[in-house]
């Protein structure tokens, strides 16, 4: 094909590069020393866990990080896989063994209890030395997360030919710690069911790249797969079929897993909106339910949203979500609040009744719905979190340490900062993975996604989270995810329509900039996510390819200025 009329715009300055050998890490650490030093992983290599009262999900990373170590077996990403470095491992020292330790007055918690503290409490920065004399590697942290963190980036640095683990950078010496605490990656498993499976595998790969929350979205108008002890007939109305939901020792297991691998579990059950299958169940709770022509009623189908102005239906809802809070520990809980349609309520008998007995307009219903909901969660401990609409277009009373995410457009971040609430870096026009795919909906010509065009790894690199803010409320972002709404995803695509792409915001939201101090680029960046992307493959993953085959192995040579 003909090159791209948009390529002009992706000829980017590379500026200051990274030693080609480092192009194994993703995210590049805050520090970086690297020598010319080769040298070997000795088949006998092991990790010496050097912690007083070393919780099991320690020892489970360790064990973890030595399978990869084993068995990535990844060739460098060059001509000949790494025929030609042979000659240099002739002779070469060789690496025997990790030590990991915690500082000085540090606790050994267990990494999933690590990852569950508040933002901006979690201990996630590590120093890892790797000598190039043969003696022992060092990995010291301030928590488990930490160590975890560390034995992640340990696993990058070794490449495999002929038998042989090996690097030709020792000594290495990095000092790493994240630019944001909040790393995320959301995944909607109502509009197409994802089985556990596919959700653990998911997880894992979130892992390599250091992120740590994973956004939930478990519910929608389409179905509930969500069994709720207190509210069984909703998932046993709502869930696609008996064998597609998630049971609670489902959740539990999926908690567990994934705070073991230093992730944060959000979940979310949007309300009032995106709702409509509550009518199964509770159809007297219900607005607008299954109302045609559905596109004036919502914004995708089948209408019906929670009649919120009734008080049983706060009641209804304030009991639901405490119960589904009261299960997981995170510290968070989203309940959404985003495409709230009027007209769904105005022809709305019940609703105006309401409204109208009470003089009360919808504004303040929604007000008081939110209240005794978000009420209800925070006195299950949890801080709730939002889509931005709740704050721009409906001017919510919410509490003060509420979380935002912006999702509309990238450009909405700044409106909200200036109310003074923390945000989420979320926008459609950078992190949705879904667009781009052709329009789902049927008796549709135009062929396109509402966010159209599909969101390249690039593309969404380039994102400034701090972009229009002042540096008064740079404090405020928190950090941001990928998200990938699933209209025309599930686990039949999940792997490639994710990775590597959301990688690219991992990166953004750990380590900001290079080691050097340069912005983060493209240029620089391809062929580590060439090599990221190679070792997912060699885990068992099937990621999208980023370029031709020979492309991959010659790093820079398709540059468009090469």
């Amino acid at each position: 094909m003909a090159p791209s009329r948009y390529v002009g715009i992706l000829a980017l300055v590379a500026g200051c590069l990274l030693p080609s050998g480092v192009r194994a890490l993703w995210p590049i650490p805050h520090t970086l020393e690297t020598g010319t030093t080769a040298l070997t992983v000795s088949p006998f290599f092991y990790f010496d866990v050097q912690v007083e009262g070393a919780p099991l999900d320690l020892y489970e990373a360790v064990s973890q990080a030595q399978f990869y170590l084993a068995n990535d077996k990844l060739g460098r990403l060059v001509v000949g896989r790494g025929a030609n470095d042979t000659t240099a491992l002739v002779g070469a020292n060789t690496l025997s063994t990790l030590t990991l330790s915690l500082m000085s007055g540090a606790t050994a918690e267990p990494i999933a209890s690590e990852a569950v503290k508040p933002l901006g409490t979690r201990s996630e920065e590590y120093t890892l030395t790797i000598p190039a004399d043969g003696s022992a590697a060092t990995l010291v942290a301030n928590s488990t997360l930490g160590l975890y963190r560390g034995l992640t980036t340990f696993n990058q640095l070794f490449y495999y030919y002929g038998g042989v683990t090996y690097t030709l950078l020792a000594p290495i010496a990095i000092t790493d710690t994240p630019a944001y605490p909040f790393r995320g990656f959301a995944l909607d498993t109502a509009r197409n069911y994802y089985p556990v499976s596919d959700i653990l595998r998911t997880l894992d790969a979130m892992s390599w790249v250091k992120i740590n929350t994973f956004h939930w979205h478990i519910t929608d108008s389409q179905s509930f797969p969500l069994e709720v002890a207190q509210y069984p007939e909703l998932a046993i109305n709502g869930a696609y079929s008996p064998q597609e939901v998630y049971t609670p020792s489902d959740v539990q297991y999926i908690v567990q897993y994934a705070g073991a691998r230093g992730i944060d579990v959000l979940l979310e059950v949007d309300t009032p909106g995106h709702t409509s299958i509550i009518a199964a169940t509770y159809p007297d709770y219900v607005a607008c339910f299954d109302e045609t022509p559905w596109s004036t009623y919502a914004n995708e189908p089948p209408a019906g949203q929670l009649r919120f102005a009734l008080p049983e239906v706060v009641n209804f809802t304030a009991s639901l979500l405490a119960d589904i809070a009261s299960t997981v520990p995170s510290s968070y809980f989203s309940t959404g609040g985003d495409e709230l349609n009027v007209p769904c309520y105005t022809n709305d008998y019940p609703t105006q009744l309401q409204l109208n007995s009470t003089n009360t307009t919808l504004n303040d219903a929604l007000n008081t719905f939110t209240l005794a909901t978000h009420g209800a969660l925070i006195a299950e401990g949890k801080t709730p979190v939002v889509w931005e609409e709740m704050v721009l277009d409906w001017n919510i009373t919410l509490s003060n340490e509420t979380i935002v995410m912006v999702w509309i457009s990238s450009e909405d971040a700044l409106a909200v900062a200036e109310r003074g609430f923390r945000l989420v870096q979320a926008p459609s026009n950078y992190f949705y993975l879904d667009c781009g795919a052709g329009a789902w909906l049927g008796d549709d010509p135009t062929g396109n996604s509402w966010c159209d065009p599909f969101k390249t790894w690039s593309e969404s690199y380039t994102f400034d989270p701090l972009a229009n803010l002042t540096e008064a409320q740079y404090e405020l972002v928190l950090g941001g995810e990928q998200c990938l709404w699933s209209e025309q995803s599930g686990p039949e695509n999940l792997d490639p329509i994710v990775w590597p792409r959301a990688a690219s915001s991992a990166e953004i939201f750990w380590s900001a900039q290079q080691p050097t101090g340069a912005p983060l680029n493209v240029t620089e960046a391809l062929p580590r996510l060439q090599d990221l992307r190679f070792r997912m493959v060699q885990r068992g993953l099937k990621p999208i390819p980023l370029q031709p085959y020979w492309c991959a192995i010659r790093p820079d040579a398709c540059d468009l200025t090469a």
